[in-house]
């Protein structure tokens, strides 16, 4: 079979029938062509704000009204809850306004002005610093959110505001949703007379392959597995020209449950506890994977009723609903580990779940160093339980970069709480008191990343304003003159952006 008869078939988890019409891959000719199209496209870097904000607004308007289409689509492809992907719809197009605001606001370009002083040791001339587009991005689109971290998710959305022509590479779980939204995002483009370059979307894991090799794109952003994040990250890096590689990976995303919290509050403790753990088939890369419970807490038959009368789901695909199911069985087998609860039995046909907690030691995660830390994509936890302060903080040492870590904790408490914030803060991107991890609000604060292996750069974010950062660069001009700057940079200060001039911050 050639590269260019493939085609990528959408399948409903919940009942393992085919959905819509396959989806051709994308050919190595189309893929040159859609390259070249993206490389033509650089003058969209240096669009004035109004420009990309008015397609950001844009795309926002026209995947709200296309709601009711495209929801029921994705819920067939995914077998998520519609009234889950109804507000993910929300959620991705207040995405695209953030993003629309960071432009306008300008601060996100870090402009940085000095005059000149020939009197200064050493001399000093006249400079302006800001942050331009790196170039043509590549987006590798997620599975577990069909919208809010696919076609027109964080990561596009960052890239087209920083002014950087975007390809994304469709996930094969949702292909007719993929390729709905790409021609209703390449029609707002053209209705706005922009470059075809700006945007595109390409189909097959090959095409992915290429395009991240090919020496046009100058940046990448993945979210996914860590296995596929890393071995993206290798391609990226062992380019004649490596590039940026910004990956959002696995996470084991730890909770810890002080003895006052559980005196005062423990049984609703564990009942959010498994609510969190199970959001979404446990498919959130927040799911809280590690409950550390202090021994004696009392809170099994809770935690076990509560994770009982859940009822089983589909995952997203057959392949990770199988990847989960040996994960679990390869957990179960572990010394030191016991089932503690299993939630109501899943169908035959399909890619359902049903959820499982299992039980074991600060100890032995502590000695195991690896297999009981591990992330287990779906609905499982592992609760853990330790004897006191130092058994916790030992077992806490060997988990990994997460992005998120919970603290429940009194505000009068005796356990050391300052000591565990910042055992917590070294180890993820998000720090949690007395909340859960599942659900990340778009916001100009947040940071949706964290140590390696959560992420592959612990330095920057996929959710917030921030995460523009990724897609942009520094470029000083040293003793250039007014009319051959940028015109944001120029001594008018045209686009009204706020710099810092002499070591002053102004504003426009």
């Amino acid at each position: 079979m050639t590269a260019q008869s493939r085609t990528v078939q959408g399948i409903n988890p919940r009942s393992g029938e085919k959905v819509g019409s396959p989806v051709p891959e994308t050919s190595a000719g189309q893929l040159g062509e859609v390259l070249a199209a993206a490389a033509a496209a650089g003058q969209f870097g240096a669009s004035r704000p109004s420009v990309r904000a008015g397609l950001l607004r844009a795309l926002a308007d026209r995947l709200d009204e296309r709601s009711g289409e495209l929801v029921p689509l994705a819920a067939a492809e995914s077998g998520l809850p519609v009234a889950r992907l109804t507000g993910e719809v929300a959620r991705t197009s207040g995405q695209l306004r953030l993003f629309a605001e960071v432009i306008e606001d300008g601060a996100y370009l870090e402009v940085i002005t000095d005059s000149a002083n020939p009197v200064a040791a050493p001399p000093l001339p006249r400079l302006r610093r800001w942050l331009e587009p790196v170039g043509p991005v590549l987006i590798f689109a997620a599975s577990n959110f069909p919208f809010a971290f696919s076609v027109l998710g964080g990561d596009t959305a960052s890239a087209l505001a920083s002014g950087c022509p975007v390809i994304v590479k469709a996930h094969p779980s949702h292909p007719g949703l993929s390729r709905l939204v790409a021609d209703l995002a390449s029609r707002v483009v053209a209705d706005l007379d922009l470059p075809p370059g700006v945007f595109a979307v390409i189909f097959g894991d090959d095409a992915g392959l290429d395009a991240l090799r090919d020496p046009r794109i100058t940046a990448a952003g993945f979210t996914g597995s860590t296995a596929g994040g890393r071995f993206l990250l290798d391609v990226a890096a062992s380019r004649r020209v490596p590039i940026p590689f910004y990956g959002e990976l696995g996470s084991i995303n730890p909770v810890v449950i002080t003895p006052a919290a559980v005196a005062a509050r423990g049984a609703q403790i564990a009942r959010d506890f498994a609510a969190s753990m199970t959001l979404g088939t446990g498919q959130f890369c927040t799911k809280p994977g590690l409950l550390f419970l202090p021994a004696g807490h009392g809170l099994d038959e809770v935690l076990a009723a509560a994770v009982s009368a859940i009822d089983a789901a589909p995952m997203l695909n057959a392949r990770i609903r199988d990847q989960w199911a040996t994960g679990m069985a390869e957990l179960a087998a572990t010394p030191d580990v016991e089932p503690v609860a299993d939630g109501q039995p899943a169908p035959p046909a399909g890619s359902w779940a049903s959820p499982a907690l299992l039980r074991t030691t600060a100890a032995a995660v502590t000695r195991d160093k690896g297999t009981l830390i591990e992330e287990h994509f779906g609905p499982t936890g592992l609760m853990v339980e330790y004897r006191d302060l130092g058994d916790l903080l030992a077992a806490l040492g060997t988990v990994e970069g997460s992005l998120t870590a919970t603290l429940h904790a009194e505000d009068i408490d005796d356990f050391a709480v300052a000591a565990l914030v910042n055992r917590l803060r070294d180890i993820a991107g998000r720090v949690i008191y007395n909340g859960w991890p599942t659900g990340v609000a778009v916001a100009w604060a947040m940071n949706h990343g964290g140590p390696w292996p959560s992420t592959t750069h612990s330095g920057h974010t996929s959710v917030g304003a921030t995460a523009i950062r990724r897609w942009l660069r520094p470029v000083c001009y040293q003793s250039m003159p007014d009319a051959l700057l940028p015109e944001g940079l120029r001594s008018a200060n045209p686009w009204r952006l706020p710099r810092r001039a002499d070591g002053v911050l102004t504003p426009r």
